[in-house]
């Protein structure tokens, strides 16, 4: 590594770790000419990018800024915090990383992060659905909130007896 202050090519690592969840590794550095210290981050190149195909058939590359607007959107003035919008996001990203290789239909996204809100918040659920399904009539959104009414829900942190 060239250190940045004085362009030497001699340093020394003082201190390595996890950073941005895992994604990425800081590493804390030591010029052995000047005595300077430097941090420096070591990610994995992301070579094939993954691409969304919209309803109309377009491609557009996969971007988790897009997930975590729409997300905000639905989420309004509800009392959900930060991390939670985030973690929903994150979780959402890599699934669809994992399941996908080049590319991925907007659809399955949606109903993922559908699926997630839905066990945060009825209502953000409801919005985003609203939004996700383009619902047509009044009678279309009381029905997805009657089956909202209607489903058992999960105690946090509980496992499934089935599946």
């Amino acid at each position: 590594m060239i250190c940045p202050y004085c362009n030497a090519d001699n340093d020394r690592v003082i201190d390595s770790r996890a950073s941005e969840a895992g994604r990425a590794i800081r590493r804390r550095r030591q010029c052995e000419a000047c005595e300077r210290r430097f941090t420096t981050y070591e990610r994995v190149e992301e070579t094939n990018r993954l691409v969304v195909i919209k309803r109309d058939g377009s491609r557009v590359p996969f971007k988790s800024e897009n997930i975590l607007s729409s997300v905000l959107a639905a989420c309004g003035k509800r009392p959900i915090t930060a991390e939670d919008k985030e973690r929903l996001v994150s979780e959402v990203e890599d699934e669809v990383h994992r399941e996908f290789d080049r590319e991925v239909e907007a659809g399955v996204i949606g109903r993922k992060v559908a699926a997630r809100l839905r066990d945060i918040d009825e209502i953000a659920y409801v919005r985003f659905a609203s939004e996700y399904e383009q619902f047509r009539s009044v009678g279309d959104i009381l029905e997805t909130i009657q089956q909202l009414g209607d489903r058992v829900k999960d105690v946090k942190d509980q496992q499934r007896l089935f599946e």
